[in-house]
């Protein structure tokens, strides 16, 4: 009894401490071993990249690292390099025991709203595992309806966490070069750069060439206001 009190308290006070921006935090492995202490054999990390670009889909992954076979070196994909986030991934690929990803795209996102998608390509991604996880870590405050497993919203999960901080890296990795692929499509947009955000270069190469059908968002600024002030140009997906 006395064990799991001391375990509560530990879980408890690492949860808090790593709620704070000290860029010095970095993920762990407490919060899974945590609900493995209590009973939860497969842990799934959860994270979604793609809210805020204009253009492109949006990239959920699931992530159940192996207890006995963790990867070193995790961290929020936001706080990597992308030449380590590349490192990380291919060894994320190796190690996890199982790995899960959806995708939506941009005309999926104008059809509904970024909120709602982000929540769907999550659930989806989750129940693509090929192993069903006990328990589920998700990044941010919101958990997806309609998942058949317990499910622990963390606010900066992707610092806090490993699990989620792998999933985050594995989204981020294949979304990055899927931009880029789409780059090499369209150069004059520089995609593989800014990766779909509203930079200047990006908001100046619309305003000269226009949005790209199936890959811009025209429900997001600044493209809604364009087809809101010229909609004869431009046709909504």
């Amino acid at each position: 009894m006395y064990e799991k009190q001391k375990s509560l308290i530990e879980y408890r006070g690492a949860s808090d401490t790593s709620k704070c921006s000290n860029s010095l935090v970095k993920p762990d492995f407490v919060h899974e071993l945590y609900l493995i202490e209590h009973g939860a054999s497969h842990i799934a990390g959860v994270d979604e990249v793609g809210c805020g670009p204009v253009a492109g889909p949006i990239i959920a992954a699931a992530v159940i690292l192996d207890v006995k076979n963790l990867p070193i070196g995790l961290d929020d994909s936001k706080r990597l390099s992308a030449k380590y986030r590349a490192v990380l991934y291919k060894d994320i690929l190796m190690r996890a025991l199982a790995i899960s990803v959806c995708g939506l795209s941009a005309r999926t996102i104008d059809r509904n709203d970024i909120r709602k998608c982000s929540l769907e390509a999550m659930r989806r991604a989750v129940e693509g595992l090929a192993i069903r996880p006990c328990h589920v870590l998700i990044d941010g405050c919101n958990i997806p309806p309609g998942l058949s497993c317990r499910v622990d919203a963390m606010i900066k999960g992707d610092q806090r966490s490993i699990s989620i901080a792998a999933a985050s890296i594995i989204a981020k990795v294949l979304r990055d070069r899927m931009m880029a692929q789409a780059g090499a499509v369209y150069p004059d947009y520089q995609l593989g750069k800014h990766v779909g955000y509203a930079t200047i270069v990006h908001r100046k190469a619309i305003e000269k060439h226009g949005p790209i059908s199936g890959l811009h968002r025209y429900s997001f600024s600044p493209l809604r206001k364009r087809i809101v002030g010229d909609g004869n140009n431009f046709v909504s997906s």
